[in-house]
């Protein structure tokens, strides 16, 4: 999935960046609403934009400030 040079992520990806973060760690992030955005593919993936989950990396850092 690419849209005019954007990277996009996938799970194991952003868990990779995460450190090793657990699958269910993570979605229990997103049922709780603390997520990146993420994007729901037809076959019911979900994808990542790198801004998108850099912008809410960020994001957590200025709340632990």
């Amino acid at each position: 999935m690419s849209g005019r040079g954007e990277e996009w992520l996938t799970v194991p990806q952003v868990l990779e960046e995460l450190g090793g973060v657990s699958r269910r760690t993570f979605y229990r992030w997103r049922e709780l609403g603390n997520g990146p955005k993420a994007y729901k593919l037809p076959n019911g993936e979900l994808r990542f934009r790198r801004r998108d989950f850099e912008r809410w990396l960020d994001g957590l850092q200025e709340r632990a400030a």
